[in-house]
Parts: C-alpha cells; structure tokens; sequence
C-alpha cells in the first residue's frame, strides 16, 4: 500500500507543474503545466481508475506538485527522455526516483523506478514489481 501511495504522489506531482509543449533552455519539451492521469499500471498490473480519479500533476520548470491522498512536492529535472524526481514535501521528502517520459501531442507518459537508481529501459512494466506507468493528458 504505502508502494502505491508513492506512486500516486509522484504521478500528481509530476502533473500539477506541467503543460506546455514548448523547447526549454536545452531545446527539450517543457512540460510545464496541470495533467490529469488517464491510465496507471503497477508491474503489468492496470490500476482501477477509483486508484487516481482525483490526482493532478504539477509541474513549472523543475518544481513538481502532486496531488492525491496527500500532497507531494519537490524538483525534478529532465532531459531527452530521462526524468530525475526529488522528494522534498510529503510521503516522497528525501526520495529521488528515476523515471523514463515521452510526450505525444498531449499525452504524458512516465514510467517511474520506484527504487531509485536506475532508468527503465523501457515503457513496460510487466514483471518488474519496482516500476510505475502512469499516462497523463494536459487539463
């Protein structure tokens, strides 16, 4: 349980400070702007949409916010498809997880390493408990 209250954070976090499509300094995407979780899966396991129906993600710049059953902040940074996310407010204070994204028109997909360390190789979770997807569309 306390794996998939993680999970929610993040991915609120990540949608509350995110929503433009522009290029930033590094001519990356800018994610900045509030998205809203369409689709969750936990180890190719699909999340009921009661898991998230709630949450926002945050993101403005390389801060984040995200929304659920409580409220998580703190920075992260990307950059050509790799996401670093710093907990520094609520239930994620002093984690740093690794994820992958992608985004498509305006679709944000992230796939979080919930242990820390290293990337996903991949957007796919099947069989490997530590990783979360979770797909966004812009409010």
């Amino acid at each position: 349980m306390k794996i998939l209250q993680n999970i929610l954070i993040i991915t609120v976090t990540t949608l509350l400070f995110g929503c433009g499509v522009t290029k930033n300094k590094l001519g990356d995407v800018n994610l900045n702007g509030t998205w809203i979780p369409i689709r969750q899966e936990m180890a190719g396991q699909e999340l009921p949409m009661s898991f998230f129906q709630t949450q926002k993600l945050i993101i403005q710049d390389s801060a984040y916010v995200l929304i659920a059953e409580n409220i998580d902040k703190g920075t992260l940074n990307y950059e050509n498809g790799k996401m670093d996310i710093y907990g520094e407010e609520g239930e994620n204070i002093g984690n740093h997880f690794t994820a992958l994204y992608k985004l498509e028109e305006n679709v944000l997909t992230i796939v979080y390493n919930l242990a820390g360390g290293s990337y996903p190789e991949t957007f796919e979770t099947q069989s490997k408990e530590t990783l979360f997807l979770s797909v966004f569309r812009k409010e």
